[in-house]
């Protein structure tokens, strides 16, 4: 058996990736989460083969889960499965050693694909966020230094919710003074004056809802 973990804050879009996965036989979904601590505290428990995590996962969304469980669980193969698609969001999904993306607009004709895939140890990508990929390395020039790294987004994305240092420290596993490296470098590259800049900058590049 398979063994699948599925994590979305939306209660409707967990069942309705259960009702596809399981017509299946081998998948068996062994845990299901509403937030990005419990779908890392989940997979600790499980070590699933797989773990389908939305992106805006609430406490930790859903790159930092998926480092944090590749870090406790490495042989789980994750696939973030959300509704943005923007260059930043991918970058950031590979640097956290993901290797499954998919759009929720393309369940119904690629989920059983994407598990497969990642099922057999194979990187899964649709030719439309391939080539998203392929533009992107082609246009990175060395005069782009405002890309954040997965762990800045992670930070900002804490502290746009109006996290403390200190409680963003607590939910990422680091010392606050890791955390305020990653505040200063984030606000750098955003050339952010302010944290109400960087909620703006959280809120455009919909890290958290308006």
């Amino acid at each position: 058996m398979t063994r699948i973990l599925i994590a979305d804050d939306h209660e409707i879009v967990r069942q309705g990736v259960k009702a596809i996965l399981s017509k299946r036989e081998r998948w068996e979904v062994v845990g299901e989460a509403a937030n990005g601590r419990d779908a890392v505290e989940q997979a600790r428990a499980t070590q699933p083969e797989i773990a389908i995590l939305d992106y805006a996962l609430p406490f930790i969304n859903g790159v930092e889960a998926a480092r944090q469980i590749r870090l406790h669980s490495p042989k789980t193969e994750v696939l973030i499965f959300t509704q943005h698609d923007n260059e930043a969001l991918l970058r950031n999904i590979l640097e956290a050693g993901v290797r499954g993306y998919l759009l929720k607009t393309d369940a119904t004709q690629y989920l059983v694909q994407a598990v497969e895939a990642l099922e057999h140890r194979q990187p899964f990508f649709t030719k439309t966020v391939s080539d998203m990929l392929v533009s992107s390395y082609l246009a990175k020039t060395d005069s782009s230094p405002s890309i954040l790294t997965s762990r800045e987004t992670s930070v900002v994305k804490l502290i746009a919710e109006g996290h403390s240092n200190k409680e963003t420290a607590a939910v990422l596993g680091l010392s606050e003074k890791t955390v305020e490296t990653h505040r200063a470098a984030a606000m750098r590259k955003l050339d952010a004056k302010s944290t109400a800049a960087l909620v703006r900058y959280a809120i455009r590049n919909r890290l958290i809802e308006a």
